[in-house]
């Protein structure tokens, strides 16, 4: 979430950055609230400090042997103002808080000011997009002639948008997820995680999932009633992950933190109604590799940079024509201040496919959940610099590698980095 002294000291740049995510929000309510919690706080300290003197006044009346029943009755009165006080406090610090909770980040500084995807840039590409002297088809046509997948199979069992991979198309998926956590670690220097894929509510709400998007999330029903949202199936690895840390100072000498984790994500997709939804393009559940980084503030925007490039890695060693696209405002997510898509280029469905966003979220979602460092020069806790990246999600990758890669006869001859995790 922002800072809510930030907004109280610059409510004008609050304002433009919000505007710049498509935002319109008054914060006159929350200043408002900040500004009547402050009040009651500074009463409520010198309310403290008369109940303070007055213990004083009565210690002194005993020791003189005076009456001390006027100066009691006065200290009673005093903390049950007091009470009154800190309780108000506390209930306006939570009307606040659910406030802050759907309020986007605001974008950085250089990031495009636009009210959609028009304002994407493409700031560099690899590789050249493939042509083919024979005619070729596309992933789901393909990988249902060879009976490496299929949707129907999914649908039957769990229902539309539940992909089913059979042999070769199975060992492909496990070849990727072994080839992409073998670069992030052994290359790349990150830890392996092996994290849970069902998380409680704080944690959703922690990185910034909910409650602003709850509607796209696989909400699970509590044992043995009808109420639905303590636990949730993960949309990404990004989630728990990132929830490691929650509540935690961490020591700056261990900085950055880099994490890798391999799971399978879930996603309702509720917004995606009229998109492209044939095949792997647009599924409800998927496999992902997820880069995530705890990095100090003053290097984060570089950490963004060296992030994209180990996602890029794992593009060039699949040999994928793709190419780099900073997002305009109003194309970033909920809790992004900035962010990098990687897009590959499938030939028969003629489109590019966006297969990892890489975004830093400044300490947006380090202050949803506490997450802190000791500086080691001011020896103050102060809250860290999150990021995280698909490196990469699968259900697109195969898409693009069974369009980029097929032969003449429909076969597909995978590149070379790819084919010792499948023999």
């Amino acid at each position: 979430m922002l800072d809510l002294k930030f907004i109280r000291e610059n409510p004008e740049a609050v304002a433009k950055g919000l505007s710049a995510k498509g935002v319109t929000l008054d914060l006159k309510e929350v200043l408002s609230l900040d500004a009547e919690k402050r009040s009651l706080q500074k009463e409520s300290e010198e309310l403290k400090a008369k109940r303070n003197s007055a213990n004083d006044e009565i210690a002194s009346l005993k020791k003189q042997g005076k009456q001390t029943e006027v100066v009691i009755s006065e200290m009673r009165s005093i903390s049950q103002k007091i009470g009154e006080i800190d309780a108000k406090v506390g209930e306006i610090a939570e009307k606040i808080d659910k406030i802050l909770l759907y309020i986007p980040n605001i974008p950085s500084n250089d990031v495009p000011v636009s009210k959609g995807s028009e304002g994407n840039k493409v700031v560099r590409s690899w590789g050249n997009p493939r042509t083919f002297a024979h005619k070729i088809k596309d992933h789901l046509d393909l990988a249902g002639s060879l009976g490496w997948l299929s949707m129907e199979k999914g649908s039957k069992i769990t229902g539309a948008g539940f992909p089913v991979y059979f042999g070769q198309g199975a060992r492909l998926e496990r070849g990727l997820i072994n080839l992409m956590l073998d670069l992030h670690i052994k290359k790349h220097g990150y830890t392996e995680v092996w994290p849970p894929a069902i998380v409680n509510r704080a944690s959703m709400k922690g990185t910034g999932q909910i409650p602003k998007m709850e509607a796209d999330m696989y909400a699970l029903a509590e044992e043995d009633t009808e109420a639905k949202g303590s636990y949730f199936l993960i949309p990404t690895a990004e989630v728990p992950v990132t929830n490691l840390l929650r509540d935690e100072i961490l020591d700056e000498k261990d900085l950055p933190i880099k994490y890798t984790a391999y799971t399978p994500c879930f996603r309702k997709e509720a917004g995606s109604y009229g998109k492209d939804t044939r095949g792997l393009s647009r599924v409800h559940q998927f496999d992902k590799v997820e880069m995530v980084k705890f990095v100090k503030p003053e290097g984060s925007e570089h950490e963004l940079e060296t992030l994209v490039k180990d996602a890029e890695d794992i593009l060039q060693a699949l040999e994928l024509p793709y190419r780099v696209v900073l997002l305009g405002s109003g194309d970033m997510s909920f809790a992004a201040a900035k962010c990098y898509d990687l897009e590959v280029w499938a030939p028969a469905t003629k489109k590019w496919f966006e297969v990892s966003s890489c975004s830093l979220f400044k300490d947006f979602q380090a202050r949803r959940m506490n997450i802190r460092y000791r500086n080691a020069k001011t020896k103050k806790a102060e809250f860290i610099h999150t990021l995280n990246g698909s490196g990469l999600a699968l259900a697109r990758i195969v898409l693009c590698l069974l369009e980029n890669f097929q032969t003449e006869n429909e076969r597909v001859e995978f590149p070379k980095a790819l084919q010792t995790y499948l023999s």
